[in-house]
């Protein structure tokens, strides 16, 4: 359970703010929160239903985000009243996740009585892009206590925010006959799949590329072509959708030692693309014990994630191709057009735009790309946890996107340490949790929305605190990697050991006393105001006395 913060910080944060920062809000927080439109609170006392819970967090989504709270009364002044409802909230979680195809994270909060609180951090929708249950296939939006479907005059304002959809256009003079009619069936399957809706078997080929909106009455889009294109006609009306695999030994100019070129459907060659990084997917070695485990450079979800995501957001009105070029350590693709406004390298993970709506929608429905952004997510999470690090941007402008994953363990002992947590509780980790973990191994400081993360991280003994939001990778972590003199040297000697060295020189000054400048030369890892903390513990427990104010202060041993 969290420690708790004075209900001050609700009045400098709005919820907006606490949002868009990552921030759960704190028990006190949500009894003292004005009245808004960005919670509900239900008592829940025994149970709750869970296609309620998931209605009323896509209305919040839809509605900009906020937090479902079970334990806590509606009615101001708000009370405590406890929840048994969810149990298992990971399990939920990842439930909601698959069912709205948004982040959702949770925390549990407990009062003095240990009454146990839920809430639910629900996060708004990405940008273009309504929320829909995906049990009813409903938009849900709230009028005061109840939900109903989502307007049609806000769906349409909705759509308007990300701009015109050029995937979603009629292509002019192309008919189905233009379509790969075995990239068609292999998407059925897929939907089928994912949907379970039998009468797909049923329906023609022309009706179902209307039930997905690939086509329309008034002919076939530009999204139907990039994914059931076949060559002749991507040639003559989209020759810019094309990708290119290349394999490269080293980074130098000149022929590459592989290559292949793919104008098609992008049905008919997603799986290729993964069979040509695969076959040269070297594997890591990592010893624990006597036991050698392995791992691959190149996890196949982020390989197929990192292309998805370059199909679904690349500018088609640009030239220009997708490459997909893999070295020996790391795997990068670049797509024409940069990102969208609003989004960027340090948000990119959480917060999505949506350049070609229409790809990314048809995608979705048959389970290969989630429209919130949770793919990449995911690439984020795998590397963290495969001891790889976080995906690079270097090389995106305003012009092209430039993602790069890297291939080679950075570190053996992260694996491992990912590996002693059991899966549940990596289950339970955000993408956020994962960024935090990369960012102290690395001695980088702790951005200020992470800071809620690492509580997680505290109570788990992943990482150690030294100072306030200061932290640094836990003893055992040191010691696996044979550095345990390192763990001593960030974090310092522990209270008591330090308090009998400044015993120690106080003694040894005899009459003439110790002062503030010795003190810091003798603990030169801690702070002025640290050590004066440790002065006056050590005087409260009789051992010393100070003479003289200020600067002049004198500390002698208690006679």
């Amino acid at each position: 359970m969290r420690n708790k913060r004075s209900t001050a910080i609700w009045f400098d944060f709005s919820l907006d703010c606490l949002l868009e920062e990552n921030i759960m809000p704190t028990l006190e927080e949500l009894l003292n929160a004005k009245e808004g439109e960005n919670y509900e609170f239900k008592e829940a006392k025994n149970s709750f239903e869970f296609d309620d819970l998931a209605r009323y967090s896509c209305a919040l989504s839809n509605e900009g985000g906020g937090c479902v709270v079970f334990g806590i009364t509606d009615k101001r002044p708000r009370k405590v009243v406890g929840s048994k409802a969810f149990d298992q909230p990971e399990r939920t979680r990842r439930s909601l996740i698959d069912k709205l195809h948004i982040n959702v994270d949770f925390e549990e909060l407990s009062d003095a009585e240990q009454r146990r609180v839920l809430v639910f951090k629900i996060p708004s929708r990405p940008v273009g892009i309504a929320v829909q249950y995906e049990k009813d296939g409903i938009a849900w939006w709230r009028v005061g206590d109840s939900l109903v479907r989502m307007p049609d005059d806000v769906r349409r304002r909705i759509y308007a925010e990300g701009g015109h959809d050029f995937s979603g256009d009629i292509c002019p003079g192309a008919t189905i006959d233009d379509l790969d009619m075995h990239a068609v069936e292999v998407f059925r399957e897929m939907w089928l799949m994912k949907s379970r809706n039998a009468n797909l078997r049923t329906l023609s080929a022309m009706q179902m590329l209307k039930d997905c909106e690939a086509m329309t009455d008034d002919g076939v889009t530009y999204a139907a072509l990039v994914l059931f294109g076949s060559r002749k006609a991507l040639s003559r009306y989209l020759p810019c959708a094309e990708i290119i695999y290349e394999y490269r030994q080293r980074e130098v100019a000149g022929p590459a030692d592989a290559r292949e070129e793919f104008r098609d459907a992008f049905f008919n060659v997603h799986d290729r693309l993964w069979e040509l990084v695969n076959v040269r997917n070297t594997k890591h070695h990592y010893q624990e014990g006597f036991f050698v485990w392995d791992i691959d450079r190149f996890n196949e979800r982020s390989t197929r994630e990192a292309v998805l995501n370059a199909v679904s957001h690349r500018n088609y009105q640009m030239p220009g191709s997708i490459f997909v070029i893999q070295y020996l350590d790391r795997l990068v693709v670049s797509s024409p057009g940069g990102f969208l406004p609003g989004v960027t390298p340090d948000n990119c993970h959480n917060k999505q735009a949506a350049r070609n709506r229409r790809i990314a929608e048809i995608l979705g429905k048959c389970g290969l790309v989630e429209r919130s952004g949770q793919g990449m997510d995911f690439i984020y999470a795998s590397g963290v946890r495969e001891g790889k690090g976080l995906p690079d941007w270097t090389g995106t402008d305003d012009y092209e996107v430039r993602m790069t994953l890297n291939g080679m363990v950075l570190d053996d002992n992260l694996l491992l340490a990912m590996k002693k947590i059991s899966d549940q509780t990596l289950e339970s980790f955000s993408t956020q949790d994962f960024m935090a973990i990369d960012a102290i191994l690395r001695d980088q400081p702790l951005p200020k929305a992470l800071h809620a993360n690492a509580r997680k991280l505290l109570e788990l003994g992943i990482i150690e605190r030294i100072g306030r939001n200061k932290y640094v990778p836990s003893r055992k972590y040191y010691t696996a990697k044979g550095e345990s003199g390192v763990h001593t040297r960030k974090t310092g000697l522990d209270k008591d050991t330090n308090k009998a060295l400044l015993l120690k020189h106080i003694q040894k000054q005899g009459e003439a006393g110790g002062r503030m400048l010795e003190f810091m030369q003798v603990l030169p890892m801690l702070s002025r105001t640290q050590i004066q903390r440790l002065l006056f513990e050590l005087r409260n427990e009789g051992k010393i006395i100070n003479r003289g104010e200020k600067r002049l202060t004198a500390w002698f041993m208690q006679s």
